[in-house]
């Protein structure tokens, strides 16, 4: 009963469920998302001269400049465009149909994101924190503000084509299918988890990292199924990405939009290790808090 409200993410599935349409919709997905994304990266560089290009492909492996990293950010969102594609044409069903109900969407989003820019801004200034002397600065205050609406808007655009993706299409159709909710809750999740595993850049702990972010997944997931719209999981993802990407990231890779950074990156081991459990807690807080706003 405590998922009932899921029906609204399901029922426009249903006509179109079968497993082998939605195994090809997530293989045609991820090729639209690469191929925009190709297309637009060999569109600069043809009004770029070679230097130049060469220079903004090394950085956009790494996101250690706020241009590079707000295009990394914004060419994620060709995932969304592939998704809405692919159930417009596979499914037959309306591409903002991932969405959920458009008004029930519109205001969960801003309850949740509400609720969760006083949670963080709350950790950030209570005590015994203090970010200020365990951290070191990032972006200057000047820079920072004037590209904080930019990076607003591709935050946005980032999170929410994974959650359109994960949950609104992976979840939502694989849903309509299968009833038992370990599996439309828990293969999503997976598979999110399986998106952020990256030995070369975590090593020893990729699988924690890909374990922290399926459990992010989950409660991604369950949101959405207690909700009915996906308004929550992107305030959610929003939210955090947000505080990690514009507030304090670690050192290194992805930091290029970062007010404040850890005097570490992803490759120190044992301070990535010690901060997980932390992020962890914060992720179960983080979900307790969306659904007290929303009262579910």
């Amino acid at each position: 009963m405590r998922y009932r409200r899921h029906q609204m993410m399901t029922a426009p599935a249903e006509p179109r469920s079968e497993l082998w349409r939605l195994a090809l919709g997530l293989v045609l997905c991820i090729v639209i998302w690469f191929g925009l994304a190709r297309g637009v990266i060999s569109v600069l560089g043809s009004v770029m001269q070679g230097d130049a290009y060469l220079t903004l492909l090394e950085r956009l492996q790494t996101g250690t400049t706020p241009q590079s990293l707000l295009l990394v950010l914004l060419l994620t969102g060709a995932l969304g465009v592939g998704v809405m594609m692919v159930a417009e044409m596979l499914h037959h069903r309306r591409g903002v149909s991932l969405l959920g109900p458009w008004r029930l969407f519109r205001w969960d989003f801003l309850r949740v994101t509400g609720a969760l820019v006083v949670l963080n801004a709350a950790v950030l200034v209570l005590p015994p924190w203090d970010f200020l002397t365990a951290t070191r600065p990032g972006l200057p205050l000047g820079t920072w503000l004037l590209c904080l609406p930019a990076t607003l808007v591709v935050i946005f655009i980032q999170t929410g084509a994974e959650e359109v993706f994960f949950r609104g299409y992976f979840q939502s159709q694989l849903a309509a299918r299968l009833r038992h909710p370990v599996i439309w809750l828990g293969l999503p999740s997976l598979a999110f988890g399986l998106g952020h595993y990256m030995p070369d850049v975590y090593g020893d702990n990729a699988l924690m990292v890909a374990g922290w972010s399926a459990l992010f997944g989950l409660a991604a997931a369950d949101l959405t199924a207690r909700s009915g719209s996906l308004g929550p999981a992107v305030a959610l993802h929003f939210v955090n990405n947000v505080m990690v990407f514009a507030g304090i990231s670690m050192g290194g890779e992805m930091s290029g939009l970062a007010l404040r950074q850890w005097p570490f990156g992803p490759e120190d081991t044992a301070a990535v290790a010690a901060l997980l459990p932390l992020d962890l807690v914060m992720i179960g807080v983080s979900w307790l808090t969306a659904r007290v706003a929303l009262r579910l």
